[in-house]
């Protein structure tokens, strides 16, 4: 563990992590006793971007950019239970309305994939345009560009990053982190991250990926469940030397207070149009998978990531059925239109790991197996061409995770001296 680990329970979930990137910038970093003052005593997880007490000075007289997208918000009532808090308008503000009445100054926003209010379907191009409720400049990051240029940053003097993540590889915000991180190094701009909790930061499983296997989908070789918060991860991808030129970012990150990775986090904002609730993020990294294959996981229905099916799927083995159509977040589902057999997941209890058994068993009942895996979009998913294989030639569930195990244990040893939280 880094040295900060000595504060952990106590003091640790106030501290700022200062990384240089051996630069020429100068953070400025908060005196200790100072950072203890902050500390309570009550046992509320707090998020990063609440914690306004600690990162405002940061800001003040500042030219700050901000990525941020629909669950970039300060919430109002920070006393209820965790996992409690709803998603009304009024106990929440945005981070940047919220800057801009504390005076901060706030030049341009940032939008990842699914843009800055979180409308734009998965995999649809983001256009660059204007805020309409803060005539601020928005920059895609999920258009013609996924990293800032040196023109967009080069009248700002500080970045924040503030998105929820749930914790897969396949989900392209930390590739936005990445290249934040980097346009950040290289124009030697400091980053402020606001650390929120992962959904599924509790275990670490799935295939590693394979470098040759690079993509927006998956940058890093990391499992697919990687059991890491936005700060943790970033620590890693400077700590590995993941930038290019093994560039280091000068990251501060505003930690998450009263924070474990076994407390249970209810996402109080959808982090994107097709993860509506609890049970969708948690079947997420074992549904996602679907995403690379001509199988339908929901989309185009209320249930996204909380069932499966495909009009090819045997309607005898899979009784379930139901018609994709075009709503929020998916214009055009996969099989839109169409009756699709499957199962229905809504109410399936799993926690702790993800789990292959429903992608075997729709491979498995399939009448046309050449019409299950049609691209390489399933490589890019899984990280590895393996997984394919031993689907296509009927390894079961537990050989496959078995081959799993040595690349597991090497990144746990990994991802240990980058956590910041028990």
């Amino acid at each position: 563990m880094m040295s900060f680990n000595v504060f952990k329970n106590t003091v640790l979930l106030f501290v700022l992590v200062m990384i240089s990137c051996g630069s020429k910038v100068k953070n400025k970093k908060i005196p200790d006793d100072e950072i203890l003052s902050f500390a309570q005593n009550d046992t509320t997880v707090t998020v990063g971007a609440n914690q306004t007490e600690i990162y405002l000075p940061l800001l003040k007289g500042k030219r700050v950019g901000v990525i941020a997208n629909q669950t970039s918000v300060i919430f109002k009532n920070n006393n209820e239970p965790v996992g409690k808090q709803t998603s009304h308008n009024n106990k929440y503000t945005h981070l940047v309305d919220s800057l801009l009445s504390l005076n901060i100054g706030v030049k341009k926003v940032f939008s990842p994939e699914h843009g800055f209010r979180g409308n734009a379907d998965a995999g649809e191009a983001v256009k660059d345009g204007i805020d309409t409720k803060t005539n601020l400049p928005l920059v895609s990051l999920y258009g013609k560009n996924r990293k800032p240029s040196k023109e967009q940053l080069k009248d700002l003097d500080i970045l924040i990053f503030d998105i929820q993540d749930v914790g897969a590889r396949f989900y392209t915000y930390i590739s936005s982190l990445h290249y934040i991180m980097e346009a950040c190094a290289e124009a030697q701009i400091p980053l402020l991250i606001f650390d929120r909790p992962n959904p599924n930061g509790h275990y670490v499983d799935g295939p590693t990926l394979e470098i040759k296997n690079k993509s927006f989908l998956g940058m890093h070789p990391i499992p697919l469940v990687h059991g890491m918060t936005i700060g943790e991860y970033a620590h890693m991808i400077n700590g590995e030397k993941w930038l290019a030129n093994e560039l280091k970012c000068a990251i501060t990150i505003i930690p998450i207070k009263n924070y474990t990775h076994d407390t249970f986090y209810s996402v109080p904002i959808r982090p994107s149009p097709n993860l509506p609730n609890d049970q969708s993020i948690k079947l997420y990294p074992s549904l996602g998978l679907f995403e690379g294959t001509n199988v339908n996981a929901g989309r185009g229905t209320e249930f996204q990531f909380q069932r499966y099916g495909a009009p090819f799927l045997d309607q005898e083995a899979l009784k379930f059925s139901y018609t994709p159509i075009a709503n929020f977040g998916a214009k055009n589902p996969k099989h839109k239109n169409e009756i699709c057999y499957g199962e229905d997941l809504k109410d399936e209890d799993i926690g702790g790991f993800m789990t292959l058994k429903w992608i075997i068993k729709a491979y498995k009942n399939s009448t046309d197996k050449s019409l299950f895996f049609l691209t390489n979009g399933f490589t890019k998913h899984a990280g590895t061409d393996q997984l394919q294989k031993q689907i296509e030639t009927g390894w079961s569930e537990e050989a496959i995770k078995e081959t799993w195990q040595d690349d597991l244990n090497a990144f746990k040893k990994i991802r240990e001296k980058y956590l910041i939280y028990d």
